[in-house]
């Protein structure tokens, strides 16, 4: 179902990807948009166990192309150190895909909201606890589970 690589001798093993995945706090969110185009949107996430969790405002162009088609993908840059002396740069990226869906339970908002919480602000718990409650009914929570994640690194930082 998802291509192979073309540069396989550029594949990170999976537990490097899904380390950039855990570890960075920004990507691009790619759905399918108005009239076939696509939609691309920077979003800060937190990865838990095979999903991607965003959140989101209840209303706009990202769910409206989410009511549209579930399948997603989610870019990550892990690294991008331009190397101008071999017109390159020395990048480690990965691209997830998956399926993508509204979270309705509030139960299962609030424990996504905590992981972002505890990401973004690790260790205050209590004040996590009240922006949740403060702004859990004009929230949206996004979870992209992920089908399969590749990761891409030039080849001197392979070395």
């Amino acid at each position: 179902m998802f291509r192979e690589m073309r540069r396989k001798n550029q594949l990170l093993p999976k537990e490097e990807a899904e380390a950039i995945l855990k570890n960075n706090t920004m990507g691009v969110l790619a759905l399918s948009g108005d009239d076939g185009y696509p939609y691309a949107v920077p979003m800060s996430y937190v990865y838990d166990n095979g999903r991607i969790i965003f959140h989101s405002a209840k209303s706009g162009h990202k769910l409206d192309a989410i009511e549209g088609c579930d399948k997603a993908s989610f870019c990550v840059v892990d690294k991008n150190d331009i190397v101008p002396q071999e017109y390159t740069t020395y990048f480690k990226s990965i691209i997830a895909f998956g399926r993508i869906h509204i979270v309705r339970e509030k139960s299962e908002m609030i424990s996504a909201l905590h992981l972002l919480g505890e990401k973004y602000n690790p260790g205050h718990h209590s004040e996590c606890r009240e922006e949740i409650d403060k702004f859990i009914n004009n929230v949206a929570v996004l979870i992209l589970d992920v089908e399969h994640i590749t990761g891409k690194a030039e080849r001197e930082l392979l070395k």
